[in-house]
C-alpha cells in the first residue's frame, strides 16, 4: 500500500500499476463532493434540466455534461458486465426506434427490450435509420443470449427488421465432416410478428398482426410468458419508449435544447436506461409487500439499487495478459547478467592515459613577449658563440 496526502493508493500484483478505491467507479479522477455528484446525476436521470441545476447548484453546463457523459460510459460498462454474466432466455422481445429531432439533424434511437420482466436489453443510436441500425440492435440482443431456445420477436412495419433478425439468430452448424466451413442456420424456435397501424388524421384505424415466421401454436405460447398477453403487440416497447420521451430531456419533440452529439444521446440513453432496470420498481413486477425491479424479475440482482450504489459500482477490469512479443525470434541464448559485457566498436590501438601524470599539452606552444632586459641579457650570453660553417 503506498500513502500520500490525499486518499490511499494500492498496487496491482500482476500489471505493478498503482490505484485509488474510486478506479472503475464513475468518480475517478473527480474532486467535487460524492454527495454533489450524485444529487446531479439523479436529477439528470429524471428528466431535470440542465438549466434548472445550473441556476440550483451554480455549477457550469460543461461541467453537468461531464458528469452525464462520465455516467453513462459507467452504466454502459455496468449493463454489459451483468448481461454477459447473467444467464437470459429471451422468450418474447420487443424492439422499436425513436425518432430524434435535433439541431439541423434528426436521429435515430433503437431500442429492445424482454418482456416478460420489462428488461431493457440494449440500444443504438445512428444518424440514418437504415439497415445497420437494426443490424447493431439485435447483434447486441443475440449477444446476451447464451443458449439456442424458441424466441418471439415483435417489430413494427419497417422492412429492415425481418432480414435483420434472421441475420442475428444464426448458428454455426457443421454439416459435413472433415475439413471446410460451417453453414449458418437459421434457430428452429425463431418466431417474428409484425404489427403494422395505420393511421388517419393522426388516430389509429386500423391494425395489421402479421405473422412473418414460426408456428402459430408456438407463438400463442410464447405470448403467454407474459401475463395478459394474447395477441402480437408493440404496446410495452412503445411504453418504454414514452418512459425515454419523459425522463430524456433530449429527446423531447418540442424544445430549445435539441440533441447535437451522437455521443450525449448515446450516454444519456444508457443512464436512464440502467436505472430504468436497476433503481426503479416496475408498477406492474411490484407487490404490496416488495418493490421489484426489471432486473431483480430477471434474477440479476436481488434488492432494488439506489443511486450511490450504481456510481461506486466497480466493474472488474479485463484480465492482464503478457504484452505479445514482436520481431524476429532470438537463434542466440540470452546473455548470461551477471558476465561481464563484451566492449563495443573497434579495439583500442593505443592503451588509456594514466590518471596520476599530468596531461600532455595540446594545440600550438603558447606566444611569450620578452621584456627589453631580458634580451639584453641574452645577446651578451650568446653574442661569445662563433658558427662555422663548413
Amino acid at each position: 500500500m503506498v500513502h500520500d496526502r490525499q486518499r490511499e493508493r494500492y498496487r496491482c500484483k500482476v500489471c505493478k500499476k498503482t490505484f485509488t478505491s474510486r478506479t472503475g467507479t464513475m468518480f475517478e479522477g473527480l474532486r467535487k463532493p460524492t454527495e454533489l455528484i450524485v444529487i446531479v446525476v439523479t436529477l439528470l436521470a429524471y428528466g431535470c434540466p440542465v438549466q434548472a441545476i445550473v441556476k440550483a447548484f451554480r455549477l457550469d453546463e460543461r461541467t453537468i455534461a461531464n458528469w452525464r457523459d462520465r455516467s453513462g460510459a459507467h452504466c454502459q460498462r455496468v449493463h454489459e458486465q451483468m448481461m454477459q454474466q447473467a444467464d437470459l432466455t429471451l422468450s418474447h422481445v420487443q424492439a422499436d426506434e425513436i425518432r430524434v429531432k435535433g439541431r439541423k439533424k434528426v436521429i435515430w434511437m433503437a431500442l429492445a427490450m424482454l418482456v416478460p420482466t420489462r428488461l431493457w436489453l440494449a440500444g443504438v443510436v445512428q444518424p440514418t435509420r437504415d439497415t445497420p441500425l437494426a443490424d447493431r440492435l439485435f447483434e447486441q440482443v443475440r449477444q446476451w443470449t447464451k443458449h439456442i431456445s424458441a424466441i418471439l420477436v415483435c417489430v413494427d412495419g419497417w422492412p429492415a427488421y425481418p432480414h435483420s433478425i434472421e441475420r442475428a439468430f444464426r448458428s454455426k452448424i457443421k454439416r459435413t465432416a472433415g475439413r471446410g466451413r460451417c453453414c449458418l442456420e437459421m434457430w428452429s424456435g425463431l418466431v417474428i410478428g409484425q404489427v403494422i397501424k395505420r393511421q388517419y388524421k393522426h388516430r389509429v384505424v386500423e391494425v395489421e398482426r402479421r405473422l412473418l415466421r414460426g408456428d402459430p401454436h408456438q407463438a400463442q405460447k410464447l405470448l403467454q410468458t407474459t401475463p395478459g398477453c394474447t395477441i402480437l403487440n408493440t404496446a410495452y416497447i412503445e411504453r418504454l419508449n414514452g418512459t425515454m420521451r419523459e425522463r430524456l430531456a433530449q429527446l423531447t419533440r418540442k424544445c430549445r435544447h435539441a440533441a447535437c452529439r451522437l455521443e450525449s444521446l448515446h450516454h444519456g440513453m444508457y443512464l436512464l436506461g440502467v436505472t430504468y432496470n436497476l433503481c426503479w420498481s416496475h408498477q406492474q413486477l411490484s407487490t404490496n409487500q416488495q418493490q421489484i425491479s426489471p432486473a431483480m424479475a430477471s434474477g440479476l440482482t436481488d434488492h432494488l439499487w439506489s443511486i450511490v450504489e450504481l456510481l461506486t459500482y466497480k466493474v472488474v477490469p479485463e484480465p492482464w495478459h503478457e504484452p505479445k512479443k514482436r520481431g524476429r525470434k532470438r537463434i542466440k541464448p540470452l546473455p548470461d547478467p551477471n558476465q561481464s559485457k563484451r566492449p563495443r566498436g573497434r579495439p583500442r590501438l593505443r592503451p588509456l592515459p594514466d590518471p596520476n601524470q599530468p596531461k600532455r599539452p595540446r594545440g600550438r606552444p603558447r606566444k611569450v613577449i620578452l621584456s627589453s632586459s631580458t634580451v639584453v641579457w641574452l645577446y651578451r650570453k650568446y653574442a661569445s658563440f662563433r658558427f662555422y660553417i663548413f
